[in-house]
C-alpha cells in the first residue's frame, strides 16, 4: 500500500473514484486539475492512497478562510472494500499533521454516519449534521416575480467590491461551527472573483437601489455546479428573496446546459431547508458534522 502527496496524473482515477463514492460532492475535472497543479499553499493538501496502481483511498485539507482561531477542514474517501485495513487512519494522520504545520486549531470533517465511532478514536466529536441535496435545474418551478424596485442580475454584471460586501456579512451570519472574520479584500478577490471554479454567469444577486440585498453563487463549470452560499442581508429577510436568486440562478444553469445542481445545509438552518424544498430539491444524504481538537 503507497500513501503519497497526490498528483496531475491522479485525476482520471480520483474523479472515478469522487463519482462512485460521493457524486453529489461536485467535484469536476477542471477543479481537481487546478488544485493539483497549484504551488503548495500552506494547509491545502491532498493524499492519496494506491493499492497495485488503484486509487483506493483519497483525502484533501484546506484552512476555513477568515476563521478565528484558525479552523481546518478535510475530506476523506476510501473504498468500502478497502477499510478497515488503516488507509483511513494513515491518510487523517497525514490531514492532521499538515494542518497543524498550517497552524490550525481544530479539523472539522462532513462524514457519513456510519464512521463517527471511528473517528472519534481520535477525538472527533459529532456537533450537528448537514443534508445534501440536488435538483436538475430543468425541474425548477417557475421564477417567482421580484418585488417592486428589486432588480435581478447575473454576477458577472454587478461590482465585485459590492459582493465581497455582502458576503463578508454573509460569512459572518451564516449558521456553522466556525467563527468567521472578515479577509481582506484582495484574498477574497483572488480566491472567490478570480477562481475559475465560481461560475460567476450562473450565480445570481438582487439588487434594491444598486445594493446586493441578496445572491446566491455557485462553483463547478456548466455541467453540474454546487451552491456555495445564498445569503440574505439580515434586514432583507423574510421577504422570499433567497427563494427568488436560487431560482433564478437554477434557470440561468438549466439554460445553460447544467444538469446537476447540489447544495448542502445544516440541520438547523430551517429557512433554507424551506426554500431548496420549494424549490424541488430532493435529499441525497445526511452526514455528521465531526470536530476535532488538533
Amino acid at each position: 500500500m503507497e500513501i503519497r502527496p497526490a498528483g496531475p496524473g491522479d485525476v482520471d482515477q480520483a474523479l472515478a473514484l469522487h463519482d462512485e463514492l460521493v457524486p453529489y460532492l461536485v467535484t469536476t475535472r477542471g477543479m481537481l486539475t487546478r488544485e493539483l497543479a497549484r504551488p503548495g499553499v500552506p494547509g491545502r493538501a491532498t493524499y492519496a492512497a494506491f493499492d497495485g496502481g488503484e486509487l483506493v483511498g483519497w483525502a484533501t485539507t484546506g484552512l476555513i478562510a477568515g476563521s478565528d482561531p484558525l479552523d481546518g477542514q478535510l475530506r476523506l474517501l476510501v473504498r468500502p472494500e478497502y477499510r478497515r485495513r488503516g488507509i483511513g487512519t494513515r491518510l487523517l494522520e497525514a490531514t492532521h499533521a499538515n494542518l497543524r504545520e498550517a497552524g490550525a486549531t481544530t479539523a472539522r470533517v462532513f462524514a457519513d454516519p456510519s464512521s463517527v465511532e471511528w473517528a472519534a478514536r481520535f477525538g472527533y466529536r459529532q456537533t450537528r449534521q448537514v443534508h445534501y441535496a440536488g435538483i436538475d435545474p430543468r425541474k425548477a418551478p417557475r421564477q417567482p416575480e421580484p418585488p417592486s424596485a428589486v432588480r435581478l442580475a447575473p454576477l458577472t454584471e454587478v461590482e465585485p467590491a459590492a459582493l465581497y460586501a455582502a458576503d463578508v456579512v454573509a460569512q459572518r451570519t451564516k449558521p456553522g461551527d466556525a467563527k468567521i472574520s472578515a479577509r481582506p479584500y484582495d484574498e477574497w478577490f483572488a480566491a472567490v472573483w478570480q477562481s475559475e471554479d465560481t461560475v460567476l454567469d450562473l450565480s445570481v444577486a438582487a439588487l434594491y437601489r444598486d445594493e446586493i440585498v441578496a445572491f446566491t453563487m455557485g462553483l463547478g463549470d456548466h455541467t453540474m455546479i454546487w451552491s456555495k452560499m445564498t445569503s440574505t442581508l439580515p434586514e432583507y429577510r423574510g421577504r422570499g428573496l433567497a427563494k427568488l436568486v436560487k431560482a433564478a440562478a437554477l434557470h440561468r444553469a438549466a439554460d445553460a446546459g447544467v444538469q446537476g445542481a447540489y447544495t448542502a445545509n445544516y440541520d438547523g438552518n430551517t429557512p433554507m431547508l424551506a426554500v431548496n424544498e420549494w424549490l424541488g430539491y430532493h435529499r441525497i444524504a445526511t452526514h455528521a458534522v465531526l470536530i476535532c481538537p488538533l
